[in-house]
């Protein structure tokens, strides 16, 4: 991004002025750090994946430009793509579609695998569509899929112990905040329980 304002002609400490926030995608922190960027009066906040709901929570008038928006419209950030409305704008990835890319790419690495856990966390609105898209995929690869739910760190190990008591054979990790901060603890836990796993 700043090479894009610099190719633009802005430098930042000369015409521009650059604020950065690195909330480590920790839910309480981006709230936090979405109340100290509008109290800074910026002109435009912009924000990256788990970020934008935040900012908009935080200010309905300074404009807000979103990246990487999995689902822009069930996050609430924008009204349809032709007018977003409001004060938020952006880019999407779509990646809700990429659950069923994991799940393919899962069974092409391990062709016999028949049963596979979806991690997922409530708390997120869009993971009734990565169910939805992990499911209609897995129906066409013969792969039964089943949710398991995750909500903060601690219930990962849990959450793997069902998964092993319901005879999972891999497990399918989406990309969102919670998931992100247990990006480490997902791959111990699925080495330790002998699942493959398939994750952003």
């Amino acid at each position: 991004m700043v090479e894009g304002f610099w190719k633009q002609g802005y430098v930042d400490g000369q015409n521009i002025t650059l604020e950065y926030r690195f909330p480590d995608e920790v839910p309480e922190v981006f709230d936090r750090m979405a109340a100290e960027l509008v109290s800074l009066k910026c002109d435009v906040l912009v924000g990256a994946g788990a970020a934008a709901p935040h900012l908009k929570k935080a200010t309905k008038t300074i404009p807000i430009v979103f990246l990487f928006g999995f689902d822009p419209i069930g996050a609430g950030l924008i009204e349809n793509f032709a007018r977003p409305g409001g004060n938020v704008t952006g880019l999407s990835n779509f990646s809700v579609q990429l659950s069923a890319k994991r799940l393919q790419y899962l069974k092409e690495i391990v062709p016999t695998v028949t049963r596979v856990g979806l991690l997922i966390n409530p708390n997120v609105k869009i993971s009734s569509l990565y169910v939805q898209e992990a499911t209609e995929a897995g129906i066409k690869l013969g792969v039964d899929t089943q949710g398991f739910e995750v909500r903060a760190l601690g219930d990962f190990e849990p959450a793997f112990d069902a998964m092993v008591k319901a005879g999972m054979q891999g497990v399918v990790a989406n990309g969102e905040s919670l998931i992100f901060q247990a990006r480490k603890v997902i791959a111990d836990l699925a080495l330790a329980r002998n699942c493959r796993a398939a994750a952003t």
